[in-house]
């Protein structure tokens, strides 16, 4: 009798699972395993919303393996020590996981391929399942890596994919694996208000819904910031109840420039998840320096804490951050827009920033994230590092009726049209009708002084 752990990480799903679906096909019995990493805990990455999305995707998770004869188990520690316990208890010769490509991924799997080798086991890496493409597959002349998202894109779109792999019909666990009780939601306390429901099942079933109702338009809609149009995936594709590969297939079997806009989204996901891979450091330390004098929380602490409240006094900036406080969640246009406002006009330093997404991110993802905060911080892959975005005539373009800044900023909903994205521009006693800050300061202040720092004249 063949025993196989598979050590779920970021892949909290079951179709097209090619670690689960290797498991399953070599071995008599298999043991799902998740553990609730301690040293994820300490450093402050569990925080309330990815919690309680991890909850609902291992809560759905663990319904999809006894729908197929089977279970999860769950332990809490550190993922190398339990995953030995489990694989000592149940016997098992191997123990299967997903490569990740974060500093601390690749030392977890450095330490535990060691320590199953020194125990007379195995441990196989599955490349192909974080990403639709794996991390290094395709390499430029002379580098480990593309630098430059364009002739990356070019060279992936040419790219095979590997087969889209079905759920497994039944899976046997042994019978007698001790598990510590599947987290709940309602364990978790302080998470927002408008938090998304996880785990693959919901994850599935939107997809489906927006692939019939909003992917056609989506090279034209997903700028749109009050209409909402993007597929609001991201969650699911941070915690893998949702396969990349798959998304990728299905969108260009449904063809059209919408689909071809949406894989090139998924595309920049696996640009940055290569890079990290290539160079663990970028998630905090300059990918290109432009040796910036940032300015910190003890020099601009009162603007860093208006920035996060959504009191800049910039319209689309404060909606976009109050979006993040209510979701866990932000437009995508949002995220560069309040990128760029916190780095480029108030000049503070991009981990700050970075480090408050994280904070409330129900998506977020140290490759995405980090890497996403450098391009706008002008550290990055951006070939344009110093480019500012204008909120107010981004605002304009994005919002132009100011639908989404009158949904998140409701003391400026008596303000109609494009006039919502400049409230100072109002005499006196209407400006006094309205519980609004003054901007913080003046674009053309905030890029002068980013210029001058950047020795750019």
């Amino acid at each position: 009798m063949t025993v196989s752990v598979v050590l779920f990480t970021s892949d909290l799903r079951l179709h097209d699972n090619p670690t689960l679906h290797a498991a399953v096909a070599g071995a008599d019995e298999v043991v799902p395993l998740f553990v609730l990493d301690e040293a994820i805990v300490s450093a402050g990455f569990a925080t309330p919303n990815r919690r309680a999305f991890l909850a609902d995707c291992l809560t759905d998770l663990d319904a999809g393996l006894r729908a197929r004869g089977g279970r999860l188990v769950v332990r809490s520690g550190d993922v190398v020590e339990q995953t030995l316990k489990v694989a000592a208890e149940t016997g098992a010769g191997e123990v299967r996981t997903a490569g990740g490509v974060s500093r601390y991924a690749q030392r977890r799997e450095e330490r535990l391929r060691l320590a199953l080798e020194s125990d007379g086991r195995r441990l196989h890496v599955h490349d192909a399942t974080l990403t639709a493409l794996p991390p290094g597959a395709v390499t430029p002349a002379g580098s480990d890596h593309f630098a430059v998202f364009t002739p990356y894109f070019r060279r992936w779109s040419q790219e095979r994919l590997r087969g889209v792999l079905a759920a497994p019909r039944t899976v046997g666990v042994p019978a007698g694996v001790g598990s510590d009780p599947v987290p709940a939601r309602a364990d978790t306390s302080g998470i927002s208000e408008g938090l998304a429901e996880g785990g693959e099942s919901a994850g599935r079933k939107r997809f489906t819904a927006w692939k019939r109702g909003g992917l056609a338009t989506y090279d034209s809609g997903h700028d749109d910031m009050a209409g909402d149009l993007t597929s609001r995936l991201s969650p699911y594709l941070h915690f893998g109840a949702l396969s990349p590969t798959e998304l990728v297939q299905r969108a260009r079997r449904a063809g059209g420039t919408g689909a071809e806009a949406f894989v090139r989204q998924l595309c920049w996901r696996d640009f940055h998840h290569q890079v990290l891979a290539a160079r663990p450091d970028a998630s905090s330390v300059d990918y290109r320096t432009k040796h910036d004098r940032w300015r910190s929380e003890e020099s601009a602490g009162e603007e860093i804490e208006a920035w996060k409240a959504g009191r800049t006094g910039y319209p689309v900036v404060d909606a976009a951050m109050r979006q993040l406080r209510h979701e866990g969640w932000m437009h995508n246009r949002g995220r560069l827009l309040t990128a760029s406002f916190l780095t480029k006009t108030l000049y503070v330093d991009w981990r700050i920033g970075a480090r408050h997404f994280l904070e409330l991110l129900v998506d977020g993802d140290i490759a995405n994230n980090q890497l996403n905060w450098q391009w706008m911080a002008g550290t990055g892959t951006d070939s344009r590092p110093n480019r500012v975005l204008n909120p107010v005539i981004q605002g304009k373009r994005y919002d132009p009726d100011g639908r989404y800044v009158r949904r998140w900023v409701p003391e400026l909903g008596g303000l109609a049209g494009a006039a919502v994205h400049e409230p100072w521009k109002l005499t006196g006693r209407e400006r006094a009708r309205y519980d609004y800050p003054d901007p913080l300061v003046e674009l053309a202040e905030g890029r002068d002084r980013f210029q001058r720092a950047r020795g750019k004249d």
